[in-house]
């Protein structure tokens, strides 16, 4: 399997509520948190193509951030929940994707070696789910088999997909990473503890 064509999709549609301004353009190392996400996400030679999802703040976020040669798509539904992101961006893969990565925007933490781990597995073994599990916790990357996407593309609601990894456990293979599961930035606490951890950004 190690010609497998893979996605990756980035989720980057969410109003940022929580945190009252639109996280995408957080400083983060030298550019946004958006920009610094998509950069680590592209430069990964496990994704032979990156689609990124865009919602709320579109056209500011589009001006502000770099995202080189990923595919940016705009999700009209976004506050339908992310479900409606998987929609959209299982709409704008390439034809030959035979598995889609899901990544999130507001998890720097996340980096390409954690995601050549799990598409790595995938390629190896098969599977319908890979997921990565930091230290007895799932999170991301997720990786879904081209098999489930019409699956995906019926889903509703918020954390969607996680209602799939619960409903068939036998679909899933966890990858084990040894570090602790990166944190999703929601609130100005949660951006706080990223700057001051090991994700320490370059100027700040």
């Amino acid at each position: 399997m190690s010609g497998q064509f893979v996605s990756g999709l980035v989720l980057a549609a969410g109003a940022s509520s929580r945190l009252g301004q639109p996280k995408q353009l957080l400083p983060f190392r030298g550019t946004t948190l958006l920009g610094w996400v998509v950069a680590q996400h592209g430069s990964c030679a496990a994704l032979d193509e990156v689609i990124v999802v865009l919602g709320n703040a579109i056209e500011e976020v589009r001006i502000q951030v770099t995202f080189g040669n990923a595919k940016v798509v705009k999700n009209l539904g976004a506050a339908q929940g992310c479900a409606s992101s998987y929609r959209v961006g299982i709409g704008a893969l390439n034809p030959k994707s035979e598995a889609m990565v899901v990544l999130l925007g507001d998890q720097p933490g996340v980096d390409h070696h954690c995601i050549e781990a799990v598409v790595s597995s995938w390629k190896q073994n098969g599977g319908k789910i890979v997921l990565a599990n930091y230290r007895g916790q799932k999170g991301h990357p997720m990786l879904f088999s081209r098999e489930l996407f019409d699956q995906m593309i019926g889903l509703h609601g918020d954390k969607a997909v996680w209602k799939l990894v619960d409903q068939h456990p036998e679909w899933v293979r966890e990858v084990p990473i040894d570090r602790d599961r990166p944190k999703d930035i929601n609130t100005w606490e949660d951006y706080q503890s990223v700057l001051v951890g090991h994700d320490q950004p370059q100027g700040l």
